[in-house]
C-alpha cells in the first residue's frame, strides 16, 4: 500500500489554520512524563545497502523446521484466490463503511462473513471488527455481565492464557471480579475443566454472569459443553463457548451446546501465521443478547428503488463518539481478515472444510502412535482432536535440543500454563493439513534419538 506523508509546507498550512506552530503543542495536554522520546534511528542508508541488510535480517528466520507448534494460532493451506483478493485496493485500502451508498462492497463482504460464520458456529447473530481471540473472549465475558446486571464471570484454566489475560484486564478496568475454574488433576478428564469445581463456584460467592470454557481447549483436549452449558443454565449465568472454528467441521456447534455466546480467533480461516498478526477476533450470539453484542452489524435491506442493499444496523454512535455510553470501544475496521475468513470458507465449502479438519486429525493419530513409539505417550487420556500433550522428560531441554535437529515440537506445556501441575514433563504438539508422514517420522526419530542420548546420560551419572 503506498504511503504518502505530508510535505512540510501542507504541514505548516495546517498549522497556521488551527492557530499554533508546533505540531508538539498538540499534545500539550499529555504529561511530559508519560510522551515518548525521541526515535534512536540509525543513519540513512542507500536503498542497496537497505535491502542488504533487511534480507540479512529476514535470514534468521528459520524456514527449514519441521513444524508441530499450534497453541491458538495454527499453519494451515490458504487458497491463492483469498490472497489475490484481498491485494486488490478496494479491499486492501477500504475504512470503516459509515456511508452505505459508497461502501456496498465492503458492507456486502462483512454480511457474507457473518452469514458464513452464523452458519459455521449454529448461532444467530454474528458481529465484525474484533481484533483478534483474546479480545472476542474479553468482549464475551462483558456481555454477560451486561446481559444479567451481574458483575463475576468464572473462566477455565484450560481456556488459552493470553485470552484470559485480556479477559482479567477488561475487567480490572471495568470493576468485575474473574475466578479461574480450575482442571482435573488426573484420571480419564485429566487436563479438562473440573466440572465439581464449577457446580461449587457456581454455588458460592457472588451470582455469576458468565461461565467461559474452551472446545478444544488449550491442551487439545475435547470438553463436555453440554454439562458446562446446563449447570452455567441451572445457576442463572449465560454460557460462552470459546471456539476454534475449523474444528466446527467435526465437531458440536456452539449453538447445539446451549452455548449463548460463541467467540473465538478466526486465523485457521484462510489467514496466515504473519508473525503474530493481524488477527480476526470471532463474537456471535442468540437473537435475544444482539443489542448487547459490540463491533459491526451488517443488514440487508432494500432502497427507494426496491434493490438490494446493505447497512450497518443496530449500532449506536455512541460506538465513536459517545465513548463512556457504548457498549465497546472497538471501532478498528478488521473487514479484511474478515473477507479473508469469508472467501477461504467459500473458497474450499463445508466439505473442503470438513476434510481440513479430519486430515488434521488424522495426522494427530499418527503422531501420537509415532511418539509413543519412541517413549513419548500422550500425558492425557481425553479425547483430542489434532493436538495434544506428549509426555517428554525434561521437556524444555529435549525441546531446545529438537530445534537443533530440525523440529519445532510445539511448545513445553509448562510455559504455557505456568504453575499448572503434573505439566513440567509435556510438550503440546499440534498438526494440521499441513503436517506430513516424513515430517512425523523425522519429529519421531529426532525425539526418539534425543530420549536415547538423555537416558544413557542419566544412566552414566547413576
Amino acid at each position: 500500500m503506498p504511503y504518502g506523508p505530508h510535505a512540510t509546507g501542507d504541514r505548516a498550512r495546517m498549522l497556521e489554520v488551527i492557530g499554533i506552530d508546533s505540531v508538539d503543542l498538540l499534545f500539550d495536554d499529555i504529561p511530559e512524563v508519560l510522551r515518548s522520546g525521541p526515535l534512536r534511528l540509525d543513519p540513512p542508508e542507500s536503498e542497496l545497502d537497505l535491502s542488504a541488510r533487511l534480507q540479512m535480517l529476514a535470514s534468521r528466520n528459520r524456514t527449514d523446521l519441521a513444524s508441530f507448534l499450534g497453541a491458538g494460532a495454527y499453519r494451515h493451506w490458504t487458497p491463492a484466490a483469498v490472497d489475490q483478493m484481498l491485494i486488490r485496493s478496494e479491499w486492501y485500502t477500504a475504512y470503516t463503511p459509515y456511508q452505505p451508498e459508497v461502501s456496498q462492497g465492503t458492507l456486502q463482504s462483512i454480511y457474507e462473513y457473518q452469514s458464513l460464520l452464523a452458519e459455521l458456529t449454529a448461532m444467530d447473530v454474528v458481529s465484525a471488527s474484533h481484533y483478534d481471540g483474546g479480545a472476542a473472549t474479553a468482549e464475551a465475558a462483558l456481555m454477560t455481565c451486561r446481559a444479567t446486571g451481574r458483575g463475576r464471570v468464572l473462566v477455565s484454566r484450560a481456556v488459552h492464557p493470553h485470552y484470559r489475560g485480556t479477559l482479567t484486564t477488561y475487567a480490572t478496568g471495568a470493576g468485575l471480579i474473574v475466578d479461574d475454574i480450575p482442571l482435573v488433576a488426573d484420571g480419564p478428564s485429566a487436563g479438562c475443566t473440573d466440572l465439581v469445581a464449577l457446580e461449587r463456584l457456581l454455588a458460592d460467592g457472588a451470582p455469576v454472569a458468565g461461565v467461559v470454557a474452551a472446545n478444544p481447549n488449550v491442551l487439545g483436549l475435547l470438553e463436555d459443553m453440554l454439562r458446562v452449558g446446563q449447570l452455567a443454565h441451572a445457576a442463572g449465568a449465560l454460557f460462552v463457548h470459546v471456539i476454534e472454528p475449523v474444528s466446527l467441521a467435526v465437531l458440536v456447534a456452539p449453538g447445539e451446546t446451549g452455548a449463548d455466546i460463541a467467540c473465538g480467533e478466526g486465523q485457521p480461516l484462510g489467514i496466515p501465521l504473519q508473525y503474530g498478526g493481524p488477527y480476526l477476533g470471532i463474537v456471535a450470539c442468540r437473537e435475544p443478547l444482539v443489542r448487547q453484542i459490540p463491533g459491526r452489524l451488517v443488514g440487508l435491506t432494500r432502497d427507494l428503488d426496491g434493490k438490494r442493499a446493505f447497512v450497518m444496523t443496530m449500532r449506536a454512535r455512541e460506538q465513536d463518539i459517545r465513548r463512556e455510553k457504548a457498549a465497546s470501544n472497538i471501532c478498528t475496521n478488521q473487514a479484511l481478515l474478515a473477507l479473508a475468513a469469508g472467501i477461504y470458507l467459500t473458497a474450499i465449502g463445508p466439505h473442503g472444510l470438513r476434510d481440513v479438519a479430519a486430515l488434521g486429525a488424522s495426522r494427530a493419530s499418527e503422531l501420537a502412535a509415532a511418539l509413543a513409539a519412541v517413549g513419548a505417550p500422550r500425558l492425557h487420556e481425553g479425547p483430542y482432536l489434532n493436538e495434544f500433550v506428549a509426555r517428554v522428560p525434561d521437556a524444555r531441554r529435549v525441546h531446545a535440543r529438537l530445534l537443533e535437529r530440525g523440529v519445532l515440537a510445539g511448545i513445553p506445556a509448562a510455559d504455557l500454563l505456568p504453575g499448572e501441575p503434573g505439566l513440567e514433563d509435556g510438550l503440546l504438539v499440534c498438526t494440521t493439513e499441513m503436517t506430513t508422514p516424513a515430517e512425523i517420522s523425522r519429529f519421531a526419530s529426532a525425539l526418539g534419538a534425543e530420549l536415547t542420548v538423555g537416558a544413557g546420560s542419566s544412566g552414566g551419572a547413576a
